[in-house]
């Protein structure tokens, strides 16, 4: 599926999160704080829109995505990246290698995110943290009504009119229905065995960044 939306994916995110995408983006990068010398590992990296400022910034980082149709259009817009194909759910990294390990908005693509919260622990070092941004739920209760009805008609509707694939986008919205609060996200990262668990709202809750730490001294 990510696949053959891949070549339109970030314009379409774009569109279809009404310009919000890069303001989220801005403020997980604040967030992860990268600086030269920190060892990052972007999961779900997709086209690399995510992985981009943190290089900019001079850590060191992995884009690393299970669809080779978005790492061919990432290498092709980022050619100095190292994008790397790898399946969350099994990374192909020893254990404490990195600083920093972040996916956004693909933590619920995978079948297993305990799985995949628990590989990001395993390679990330002592005192390392995770970074995971994605959909949530607004916390507003009017506002948490229109933008359910915008998920359910709007968001299906648009993609029909300007995607190739608009299944993707009913996926899209399927899938963030039915993916937990930003309490229910806290404690599946606590189970697996993240400490000191905490979220910040971003767009009245539409979306959250949630951190976690590795046990053992600051990395």
């Amino acid at each position: 599926m990510f696949d053959g939306v891949a070549r339109r994916y970030d314009l379409l995110n774009d569109l279809l999160s009404l310009g919000r995408t890069k303001v989220w983006r801005k403020a997980a990068t604040s967030i992860i704080g990268p600086k030269s010398g920190m060892r990052i590992l972007d999961i779900a990296a997709g086209t690399g829109s995510s992985s981009r400022p943190l290089a900019d910034a001079g850590a060191d980082v992995i884009p690393l995505d299970f669809s080779t149709g978005m790492l061919a259009a990432g290498r092709k817009r980022h050619p100095d990246l190292p994008f790397t194909q790898g399946d969350a759910l099994a990374l192909s990294f020893q254990e404490n290698e990195f600083d920093v390990a972040t996916i956004s908005f693909g933590l619920r693509n995978t079948s297993d995110p305990l799985k995949a919260l628990q590989e990001s622990l395993r390679v990330l070092k002592p005192g390392g943290r995770a970074v995971v941004v994605e959909f949530s739920q607004p916390t507003n209760n009017i506002f948490r009504f229109i933008y359910l009805r915008y998920l359910m008609r709007a968001l299906p509707a648009i993609a029909k009119k300007v995607s190739s694939n608009p299944d993707a986008y009913v996926y899209l919205a399927e899938s963030i229905l039915a993916w937990p609060n930003q309490t229910g996200l806290g404690a599946l990262m606590a189970e697996a065995g993240f400490e000191k668990v905490q979220w910040k709202n971003l767009t009245f809750g539409i979306v959250a960044i949630h951190t976690g730490h590795k046990d053992g001294p600051k990395s």
